[in-house]
């Protein structure tokens, strides 16, 4: 694979969409083009609505980028648009991407592989919206309830009274589909960034307030970063290793970022981002860097591995 091989190609860059993440989505994608414009590639910002397939058809990209997140664009739904007008794009494959996307199939992927996560449940969505009583708990409280196919903490709440299961339950259901609860594991919060196949460093995330709400995602000042994180040696080197193994547990080939929480020295596999965001808060790149790795060089690594789908899609 050719560094800068799409140089003086026309690159679409994927932005927006129509997920609850649209907002943060061009801010990924605008700092992208502007990373590879910076490098000389021929950009076109595409906003990502229900009329993609003509706007693709009209412009005819040789490449995307793919930088939108949530629903339509990140579980698969633009992948396999992608694959069937025969445009390579960055990230995951459809069926990886949709793996991903559902957090009790990676999950349960992961366990087959005997790899660590906390203890589960899930709510179905029609049960989940008329909810009254407490379903079967997972593990004793807290938990932690959060809708089965959404990112970026959207929906998430952490449980500590029985009394306020069902109202979390509804919550999360209002985002549609299934109702994950999840054992709550206290400890650090750790993020391990993967480029093919390789985990390249773990960033330890301390939220300032109880947990990382979209809000203290996306809010500069509501987080503190530790690079590397403060773990042991031996700790370390299991947290990376667990990356790499739950990145290929689900078939990933490209590039991802994956979520613990560590228990003393006791990992747990929370969920993995097949496109992790790329926006001026983002903790790929604040991952990436301590290796050489600056924005410009990340963006135009991701964009070499769209040559990669393609290649796949056509066997």
């Amino acid at each position: 694979m050719g560094r800068g091989r799409y140089r003086g190609k026309r690159v679409a860059v994927l932005l927006g969409g129509l997920s609850c993440e649209r907002e943060i989505s061009e801010q990924s994608g605008r700092k992208v083009a502007a990373a590879l414009r910076g490098l000389g590639y021929r950009v076109t910002l595409v906003p990502v609505g229900r009329d993609l397939p003509a706007r693709l058809a009209r412009l005819r990209p040789d490449v995307a980028f793919n930088a939108l997140h949530g629903a339509y664009g990140e579980d698969g739904c633009v992948q396999g648009l992608l694959e069937l007008m025969a445009i390579p794009y960055t990230g995951a494959s459809v069926l990886s991407s949709a793996l991903a996307m559902h957090k009790a199939t990676s999950k349960a992927l992961w366990r087959a592989a005997g790899l660590p996560t906390p203890r589960w449940t899930v709510v179905p969505a029609a049960a989940g919206r008329r909810v009254v009583a407490p379903p079967r708990l997972p593990a004793p409280l807290p938990v932690v309830v959060k809708p089965n196919r959404e990112g970026s903490s959207v929906g998430v709440s952490i449980v500590r009274r029985r009394a306020d299961l069902a109202r979390a339950i509804r919550a999360a259901a209002r985002f549609g589909g299934d109702v994950v609860i999840e054992e709550y594991i206290p400890g650090r919060e750790v993020t391990v960034g993967v480029l093919d196949g390789r985990a390249l460093g773990a960033l330890e995330v301390v939220a300032k307030g109880e947990f990382h709400t979209y809000a203290v995602k996306y809010t500069a000042g509501l987080e503190e970063f530790h690079m590397p994180a403060r773990l042991d040696r031996a700790t370390t080197r299991r947290v990376l290793a667990l990356a790499e193994a739950a990145h290929a547990a689900l078939a990933c080939d490209a590039y991802s970022r994956v979520d613990f929480r560590v228990d003393g020295r006791r990992p747990f596999l929370i969920e993995l981002n097949t496109l992790p965001g790329l926006h001026a808060l983002a903790y790929l790149p604040r991952i990436v860097a301590p290796a050489g790795i600056d924005f410009s060089a990340l963006c135009e690594r991701i964009l070499d591995g769209a040559a990669l789908r393609v290649r796949e899609s056509r066997r």
